[in-house]
Parts: structure tokens; sequence; C-alpha cells
């Protein structure tokens, strides 16, 4: 078990804000284990960042939307992302609409991040940190879409991503496990394609986990309408991520099971993800 960075933290909180949209502050101590001090600095940052709302002093509401309905031009530093997103027509505003095509299926989810992103906030100009993002969300999202895999969401530096959806394949786990072996490669080129801190090696952690949920219910509107995915899956992918070491894959017992014998793995034993035991 390794120690969780407030970093990580705030891109756990940040993950599970995007997926269930609003959260209470209850909650986040019991998922997290925050404290208060913790929990206030949490809180602060994503209202700064514009990514949430404070909800009467109960909990966070999810406001990442706001950012593309001011009418500005997207921000530099998302033009790269932007383009690989093939944005949804106007829907009529709605909060929450049951798309009638929901349904329960199994689903790969990968959680990615790059490893060393505070050191690297601290050390470099903010328009050669945004060139070093940019470049590894395009080699990780290349990789997943060489596998057929779905980048649901852009966090920061870090990827949400659905093998299973919207296209099914038998051999999902599999996939899933290759895209992550190649970004992890991949870091190699990025480390010498990049400008740096000499110090600064740069890496990726991976969590991957295989579950059911139910997908296809969109939420909110227009350019922020996007396809929810419920379900227990996404969150044990944000933790088993957390607990990865740089440039190392963690995945969940179910996902093992499914690789069968086409992958060296190592057992790391039974982790303490919070909220859930028995993980694996």
């Amino acid at each position: 078990m390794y120690a969780i960075t407030f970093s990580k933290t705030l891109t756990l909180v940040t993950g599970l804000l995007c997926l269930e949209k609003r959260v209470s502050y209850r909650r986040l101590r019991k998922e997290f284990g925050l404290d208060d001090e913790t929990l206030e600095d949490v809180r602060h940052e994503l209202i700064v960042k514009r990514l949430a709302v404070d909800e009467g002093g109960q909990g966070l509401a999810f406001a990442g939307a706001a950012l593309f309905e001011t009418g500005d031009a997207l921000p530099t530093a998302f033009a790269p992302v932007a383009e690989q997103i093939t944005l949804p027509p106007v829907a009529a505003p709605a909060a929450v609409t049951a798309a009638p095509e929901a349904e329960r299926r199994q689903l790969t989810v990968m959680f990615c991040d790059l490893a060393g992103s505070t050191a690297l906030s601290t050390g470099m100009d903010p328009e050669d940190l945004r060139d070093v993002i940019a470049s590894f969300q395009n080699r990780c999202s290349a990789a997943i879409r060489h596998y057929d895999g779905f980048v649901a969401k852009y966090m920061g530096d870090g990827i949400l991503v659905y093998f299973g959806y919207p296209r099914a394949h038998e051999d999902e786990a599999e996939r899933s496990a290759r895209a992550g072996l190649d970004i992890v490669d991949a870091m190699t080129e990025l480390n010498a394609a990049v400008r740096r801190p000499p110090e600064v090696e740069l890496a990726v952690r991976i969590g991957i986990a295989t579950g059911p949920v139910i997908v296809g219910d969109q939420i909110g509107e227009g350019i922020a309408s996007e396809t929810a995915v419920v379900g227990e899956t996404p969150n044990l992918a944000a933790r088993l991520q957390a607990l990865a070491q740089p440039n190392q894959i963690v995945v969940s017992a179910a996902t093992r099971a499914m690789l069968g014998d086409h992958f060296d793995l190592d057992d790391l034993g039974h982790s303490a993800c919070r909220g859930r035991s028995g993980a694996r």
C-alpha cells in the first residue's frame, strides 16, 4: 500500500465528481479518508479550477461544463485534445435524460495519469507543461484507439477509458492490457521528445478494472452532454491507478481472470482500497 499524495487524491475526487455529478462532503470523508483540512484544500482547489461549486456546505456539484458555456474559445492547452473529440449534437435542455438504449453490460475501465506531474508543474513554464501534457495525451489516445478503446474523458493529466463501449469485443481485458503496455512503452519516446527538467523522468500509472455497469443514460445538455457509466467499476479502476507505481499497470481480480495466460503478472495480494473490501 502506498501513500496517496494530495495530487492523486484530487484526481480521484475529480473522477468521482465527473462520474456522479454530485457528491457530499460526508461521502468524501469516508470514501477517501479525508481529514477536515485536506477536504477543505480539495474543495478550494476544485472551486478555483471551476470544476465544482459548493452546495450550501453539504457537498460539491460538478461544474466542469461551465468551462464550455462561456462562449470563449477553448484554451490553447486543450486544443490538441479537442481535435480528437466528436461533439454530440445540441440536445433539448434537460438535467438528466434517460436514453432508451441504456443497458447493463460488462465493461473494462482504464484510468491512466502522468506520474510526476506535481514536480513538473512547479518546475516548468506553463506553456512547456501544456506541451508535455498534450504529447502524453496524444500518445495515450493513439494506443487506446489502436485497440478500439474509447477515450471517455480527459481530466487534467489523467484519462478515463472504456473498453467494451460503444463497440464490444470478446477480448476487452486483453485489449486494455495491450494498450496499457503500449502506453508504458511510449514513455521512453515521450521523455526523449519533450522539454522537461533533467531530474524529472516522465512515467505513467495505470489501473484497469472489469465489471458490470449501466451505460447509455445521457447527462447534461448541449456540448456538455455525455454518456454516463454507472457502477463500481470506474471507481475501482481509479483506486487501482492510485496504487500503481510509475510505469506499472495494476488490474483487478476480475480483469486478471479474463487475461488468462497471455501475460506475465505479479500477484500484489489484497489491497486495502478505501470503500471496498477484498479488492485486488
